[in-house]
């Protein structure tokens, strides 16, 4: 989820949703839905969202209750979506893996036990985005006319980018790493029940006299999605061992360390692989009977799960002034 060590040198502020009336977001569709994946599963009974033929939604149930609070807000999502996972993140994808599959062996323990709470518990920490619920998701976003954009790789530097374009005014993610890719503000805690907070690129750097290069070695040394950290190098340390000697090789040769690939990562936060002209049509019409009949027709969702979330969508759209769907 990148790097939290980055809380402590950010500069946040919570901010009122209200004061977020018209702006666009960029959201990492991943993260964001993975949120609300899990929330759903952990809290909802399972045959509301699981076809006859064991397929697992849960997704369309968690899109329902997560979108509405951005268009009551009169606030535009537009959802980034990852593309191929870069190599130099395969080692953080494999250890994610890993612990999952412990969480399984547990799940599988606590259901033969009878542990209800302990099973839903693990059974939220075991999903993934499959292949089914990133198809569903976007199927369903489509028929409520809610912009999506593709990222050629990751989909927080896409965010990022299109924040620092100025074509959308917030990137959207709970990853601080969204800080080293140079988002200028950023929204995180989107999926929580209050008001968000706003991380702050050029106060930050500002905050403790560094630049943009500067900030991504101090991440660098503490560690990040593309690599490990440096023993004993915490935040504040490595904020004065850059200062102290310019950036990330000074001190490489100052303390006689080394981190494999530095050059590659501090590349990748910088110049990340990102589509430069990515465009979206900011007006949502959503298609409320066909996005019905899609997660509870098709999907066989639980008509009762979803009700609400429509409802707050169809009257949101005509209370923020946008077009009524047809």
């Amino acid at each position: 989820m990148g790097n939290a060590d980055l809380r402590d040198l950010a500069v946040i502020e919570e901010v009122a949703y209200d004061d977020l009336a018209g702006s666009i977001v960029a959201v990492d569709a991943h993260n964001w839905l993975y949120r609300y994946l899990t929330t759903t599963v952990k809290f909802t009974r399972d045959s509301a969202y699981t076809t006859a033929d064991g397929e697992e939604v849960a997704n369309l149930i968690g899109v329902l209750q997560g979108l509405p609070k951005f268009l009551e807000h009169d606030v535009t999502p537009v959802f980034v979506f990852d593309g191929g996972v870069t190599d130099l993140k395969e080692d953080e994808v494999e250890k994610r893996r890993e612990q999952r599959e412990k969480y399984e062996a547990q799940l599988e323990e606590a259901r033969e036990a009878g542990d209800s709470v302990k099973v839903a518990e693990l059974d939220s920490r075991t999903q993934r985005l499959t292949d089914t619920i990133v198809d569903t998701t976007r199927e369903l976003l489509a028929l409520l006319d809610v912009p999506v954009v593709d990222a050629p790789a990751e989909g927080e530097a896409q965010a990022a980018r299109m924040a620092r374009a100025g074509t959308v005014d917030y990137a959207g993610t709970e990853d601080y790493d969204a800080l080293l890719f140079g988002s200028p503000l950023t929204l995180r805690q989107l999926t929580s029940s209050g008001d968000p907070e706003c991380m702050d690129f050029d106060a930050t750097l500002a905050e403790h006299d560094l630049t943009w290069e500067q900030l991504v070695d101090v991440g660098i040394l503490c560690g990040t999605d593309f690599n490990e950290g440096v023993s004993g190098i915490g935040p504040k340390t490595a904020v004065k061992a850059v200062r102290d000697h310019g950036d990330l090789w000074g001190v490489f040769e100052a303390r006689d360390v080394y981190v494999e690939n530095a050059d590659r990562v501090r590349d990748l936060f910088l110049d990340p692989p990102v589509a430069e002209d990515a465009s979206f049509d900011p007006e949502i019409t959503p298609d409320i009977d066909a996005a019905r009949a899609f997660v509870v027709d098709e999907w066989g969702v639980a008509a009762d799960e979803v009700e609400r979330g429509l409802g707050r969508i169809a009257d949101a759209t005509v209370q923020t002034g946008l077009d009524r769907w047809t």
